[in-house]
């Protein structure tokens, strides 16, 4: 007559030959750290933090590509085409002050990790300081200096004939009341590099924070 199985037998063997898989780290670390990447409330700031990141770019992209238009214009002897007089336009460039509203996401995306990343990382505390910056020198620099152009196409298109542009009378001189016509392509110089170099600064911070080093 056959017993039960004692210690140590085949029922023994295949308990210990049994393997136990490992923990999935991803979800060991969101419940250390209460991240929660995944959720309705992360995917729409960070849809957000991306879009208002593009206008941004697009937008100082543009101002020193028209800037650079508005110089060959000029040089050439031809008024501002009709594009142009459009863009510069009297007004705010409202679009570039999208660039303040980056790292205000970037932060709360930060805030909403759980820890998982922060301003300890490299590429978060460099990529938000960055735009941080570019965001104030365009403040400072680029969009008064747009102004001033915005006063330049004006002028050209009363000589030209065309009267007040669409939008209202010609902006203020910006700048101490110089005579914003006095050096239009040194100026138009000035906004393209500004315009296009803010754009090369925050295309490379677009691809640290995407590699995430």
């Amino acid at each position: 007559m056959v017993g039960p199985p004692t210690r140590g037998g085949a029922g023994a063997a295949g308990c210990q030959n049994r393997r136990v898989a490992p923990p999935d780290l991803h979800a060991l670390l969101a419940l250390t750290t209460g991240a929660d990447t995944d959720s309705p409330g992360y995917d729409l700031v960070l849809l957000a933090h991306v879009v208002t990141a593009v206008i941004g770019l697009v937008a100082v992209g543009v101002a020193g590509g028209c800037a650079l238009a508005l110089r060959r214009s000029l040089a050439a002897g031809r008024p501002p085409a009709e594009a142009l007089e459009r863009y510069y336009r009297p007004g705010v460039n409202w679009a570039g002050r999208v660039l303040f509203a980056v790292p205000v996401f970037g932060i709360a995306l930060v805030a909403m990790s759980g820890g998982r990343w922060g301003f300890a990382d490299a590429w978060v505390s460099i990529g938000m300081a960055a735009w941080a910056v570019v965001a104030v020198a365009a403040e400072a620099l680029l969009w008064p200096a747009e102004r001033r152009l915005q006063a330049v196409v004006t002028s050209l298109a009363v000589e030209n004939g065309g009267g007040e542009p669409a939008g209202g009378r010609a902006p203020e001189p910006v700048g101490g009341g110089r005579d914003p016509a006095a050096d239009p392509a040194a100026l138009c110089l000035q906004v393209g590099l500004l315009g296009l170099g803010a754009g090369a600064v925050l295309v490379a911070v677009g691809v640290l924070m995407v590699a995430k080093p």
